[in-house]
């Protein structure tokens, strides 16, 4: 009786030791942030290196569902992801799970990154638009109800699958008349802030696909005018505004640097541009510093 209970008690001992191990192994992984100061309103791409062959990798960031595609030259899992121009600065989790279907076995990470407050412009722009866009009749409130419940049936949608591939590009050459975070009175009326990148373009100009993706979008929008929305996969779509051509048609497959439509002013504009905003899971994120992050294929 003596010898059984020994016995036990010896291998209990050496399985909760393997946990241990287990628990220390797991710790050794290593999670990165690019940039690695994380501001609200900003894009981050989470890289990691898990500390044992996985098969999958999933995530929770700030409320949103993550899934980690793996790139094989580096070796590393990676997402993309962002911060909200709400989130206040803080300490914020980044909680992840690896499984593995071979060691049938699940390996969890974590890790704590500082969200800093990012330097938005503080001045006011005032702009005149028709008086449609800041007091519109019954008639035009219906039209703007009818194009508010397209945007909520469709911009929230998240798709599984990855589908951009590599650095996000400019869909146009030229310089910007406007960026992400300003304020904007239209006709005396305050705006919330601006959640996109303005380009300074003439009408008719040719406008590209920022990355790959399927057409989500293709139609006229009351306030955005002629848009295209492309679906980049996992909940990240690009929006093109005020265009005066559409180009492309809804479920189009689209190639990076694909010609979609032609700049224009149609929608409240105060004259031809083009407005493009960066969505990820239903948060608006700054365009300009997607462009800066280089990402892997």
């Amino acid at each position: 009786m003596d010898v059984k209970f020994s016995t036990y008690g010896a291998q209990t001992a050496l399985f909760f030791l393997f946990l241990c191990r287990l628990a220390s192994f797991a710790a050794t992984g290593t999670v990165a942030a690019h940039p690695p100061k994380l501001l609200n309103g900003a894009p981050v791409l989470f890289e990691v290196h898990a500390p044992t062959k996985i098969d999958s990798l999933t995530g929770t960031w700030l409320g949103h569902q993550l899934t980690f595609s793996y790139d094989a030259p580096r070796k590393t899992w990676f997402a993309l992801a962002g911060v909200s121009f709400e989130t206040k600065p803080g300490k914020y989790t980044l909680e992840m799970t690896g499984e593995s279907a071979q060691a049938k076995q699940r390996v969890h990470l974590q890790k704590v990154f500082t969200v800093g407050r990012a330097v938005y412009p503080k001045i006011k722009v005032q702009l005149a638009v028709e008086k449609k866009f800041t007091a519109p009749s019954p008639e035009q409130e219906n039209q703007i109800a009818e194009s508010v419940k397209i945007k909520q049936e469709y911009l929230g949608r998240v798709t599984p699958e990855r589908e951009w591939r590599g650095d996000f590009a400019a869909p146009v050459d030229a310089a910007t008349s406007d960026v992400f975070g300003s304020q904007r009175i239209f006709n005396g009326v305050a705006q919330r802030e601006h959640q996109g990148l303005d380009y300074r373009v003439p009408t008719g100009t040719a406008v590209h696909a920022m990355n790959e993706g399927t057409v989500l979008l293709a139609r006229f929008l009351y306030f955005e005018g002629n848009c295209v929305v492309i679906d980049h996969g996992q909940g990240l779509l690009t929006l093109y505004f005020h265009l005066s051509e559409l180009r492309v048609k809804e479920g189009d497959a689209i190639k990076r640097g694909q010609e979609i439509g032609l700049s224009g002013g149609t929608g409240r504009a105060t004259g031809p541009h083009l407005h493009v905003a960066v969505r990820w899971q239903g948060t608006y994120l700054d365009p300009a510093r997607l462009l800066q992050i280089a990402l892997p294929r």
